[in-house]
């Protein structure tokens, strides 16, 4: 593979250029015309339509007359990798934090918040752990057309046919973590990885998507200095492995902690993409047929106006394996902060300690676990 200009491409010649909005770089969005069909399907049950114009037409306040609308919800909490940028490495000998979501739980969580249009069906760990338990989940919520998302670090998909009944469950988008474009950045990032077995699992499940004529797959990438040389080349990889979608991630998360901010914040590639590069990558993607996007959240939110804050705390939340309630996937852990009771999920979305945490925002009084995510918290 090629690596034409980003050889050049240093996190020492380029740190600090930030004479440019990112937000304005493209970003990724679901196939509009499969959106768009799920959720006029979604939007045929009353209940859902209602919430839902309810959401369309309010104001962020302490309190909220609807229900989320979009969810976070973590099969799992473990993981069968120990990459260098995420808190599971933390979690012991297993790396796990808590207990697996039954199916009934996950159902009972369903049935009870009719005003779902998209679940992301993910959290802190690897979701085909949990087998068969996973596409149950995904089948049931595709059943009430709930738009389903995930995301998965490809170690498991020859297993079992995985790929096959990821595919056949009926989700919607399939998310590949793919952070170095050669074996020893791949594997020095993704510890416990095996580079060419993911290639071989890509394949497997990219060629079963074009045999049954299916976008489902994007190839997501988080940049950081160890792997910013390779940033061309992680598009002719994804071109490779036969992936139409390839979105990079421009800054790693804090997790909320403390210790995390300062290891993130010392690897981190994020003021080292500039127009014309970003722009090069997308050339190149069009040129092989990839739809090259990039994610940021640092520069997402502001305290200037309603408008411009966070709007997890009045659209969304994460749900853990154990059933908690956290803010947002950007803490995914309810041991750094935990708003309720996920079984009781309508009860807690208005409770006290959801209000007091939307009035932080409001009052611009950001929870430092939140201010990663804004320009002036």
């Amino acid at each position: 593979m090629s690596t034409a200009s980003s050889q050049d491409m240093t996190p020492e010649s380029l740190a600090g250029n930030r004479k440019y909005r990112r937000s304005e770089l493209p970003r990724p969005y679901p196939d509009p015309d499969a959106w768009d069909q799920n959720l006029t399907s979604a939007l045929e049950s009353p209940e859902r339509k209602k919430n839902y114009e309810i959401f369309l037409n309010s104001e962020k306040s302490l309190t909220v007359d609807y229900l989320p609308v979009r969810l976070d919800v973590e099969n799992v909490s473990r993981c069968n990798y120990r990459c260098t940028m995420c808190q599971v490495s933390d979690w012991g000998p297993t790396f796990q934090r808590a207990q697996d979501m039954a199916f009934e739980e996950f159902k009972d969580l369903i049935d009870s918040q009719y005003g779902l249009i998209e679940v992301k069906l993910q959290g802190m760990g690897e979701p085909l752990l949990g087998r068969e338990v996973f596409f149950k989940m995904i089948q049931y919520a595709r059943s009430k057309h709930i738009w389903v998302r995930t995301t998965h670090n490809g170690s498991l998909l020859h297993f079992r046919d995985n790929y096959k009944k990821l595919i056949d469950s009926g989700i919607n988008e399939v998310q590949i973590s793919i952070d170095g474009a050669d074996k020893e950045t791949f594997e020095g990032i993704r510890v416990g990885s095996n580079f060419d077995l993911v290639k071989s699992n890509c394949l497997l499940l990219n060629n079963y998507c074009d045999e049954n004529d299916l976008l489902r797959t994007r190839m997501w990438t988080v940049l950081q200095q160890s792997n910013l040389k390779g940033f061309l080349d992680f598009v002719h990889l994804a071109h490779e492995l036969k992936f139409k979608r390839q979105t990079f991630t421009l800054s790693l998360t804090e997790w909320g902690q403390d210790k995390w901010s300062k290891a993130n914040r010392s690897v981190t590639a994020e003021d080292s993409i500039t127009p014309e590069i970003a722009n090069e990558a997308i050339e190149l993607g069009k040129q092989l047929g990839v739809e090259v996007t990039f994610w940021d959240v640092t520069e997402k939110y502001s305290v200037t106006s309603k408008q411009t804050l966070c709007r997890w705390p009045w659209e969304r939340t994460y749900v853990s394996s154990d059933m908690k309630l956290v803010p947002c996937c950007m803490i995914a852990n309810p041991n750094v902060l935990e708003l309720g009771d996920a079984s009781d999920l309508s009860k807690t979305w208005n409770s006290e300690a959801y209000q007091d945490f939307r009035r932080a925002h409001l009052e611009g009084r950001i929870p430092k676990v939140c201010r990663f995510c804004y320009q002036d918290g």
